[in-house]
């Protein structure tokens, strides 16, 4: 995708895949195809196939030492990062794996104000150990669950990551609040109309009281945080020095 507009970038995200066209329909759409088009991220896909010296363009092999399911091969990964390497330089080089640490908002955070990144996807089994000790800067893990890759869990780091970017929200102050900006949840929105089969918005919403709307807001998230995710809740009064 070429941005329609004479941008510098802010960022550059380069997807390592072995089924990248998993990753372009996602990435071409909505707030990340956006932010595409205006020229403030370049992301570019790498067929992980392209790479490989095998004849039939092959990307795994069996395990060392048997066991069911196949393991990216290192040679393709090697390459391809090598290539990219001599281009310029990397910030990190990021690896969705169920062992990693969660991806929270604070790693988003830090992870936006980078200026190259590159996201390598794995797939099968996983990918050769040799891989994440040479290249690997940071591992995150999407959740307590498995999937068939690391496309997935690289879409959505991906999308956390721009929607960070000056610009990319219409609106810079909605990616301030989001829900774990402050260990907090979001509380509850509204929107029109006002009375929606027998269901009211809050009069506080409609006052006009931008003072008294922010504390309620505040309010809500602090209960909603509370009854649904008390580790947040906790962590939320520990960084507020509050016992």
């Amino acid at each position: 995708m070429k941005p329609s507009a004479q941008t510098t970038p802010t960022i550059r995200i380069d997807l390592l895949s072995g089924v990248p066209e998993v990753l372009e329909s996602p990435l071409s759409h909505s707030i990340v195809g956006r932010a595409r088009e205006k020229g403030l991220v370049d992301i570019f896909l790498h067929d992980l196939r392209e790479y490989s010296t095998d004849k039939h363009r092959k990307i795994d092999d069996a395990p060392y030492g048997g066991g069911a399911g196949m393991i990216l091969s290192p040679q393709p990964i090697f390459d391809c990062i090598e290539f990219l390497m001599e281009q310029r330089p990397y910030d990190e080089v990021i690896f969705p794996t169920p062992d990693g640490e969660p991806f929270t908002q604070k790693e988003a955070n830090e992870l936006s104000v980078r200026r190259n990144l590159i996201v390598l996807c794995g797939h099968y089994k996983g990918v050769d150990q040799r891989v994440r000790d040479r290249w690997v800067t940071r591992e995150y893990s999407a959740g307590d669950v498995v999937l068939s890759g690391g496309e997935l869990p690289a879409l959505m780091m991906t999308d956390a990551i721009v929607r960070l970017i000056p610009g990319v929200l219409g609106d810079a102050e909605s990616a301030l609040t989001d829900s774990f900006q402050e260990d907090l949840l979001e509380g509850p929105v509204y929107t029109r109309p006002a009375e929606f089969r027998g269901m009211s918005v809050p009069d506080i919403l409609r006052s006009g009281d931008h003072k008294k709307i922010a504390a309620w807001r505040h309010d809500e998230a602090v209960k909603k945080t509370k009854e649904k995710r008390p580790d947040l809740y906790k962590r939320y009064y520990q960084h507020k020095n509050i016992p």
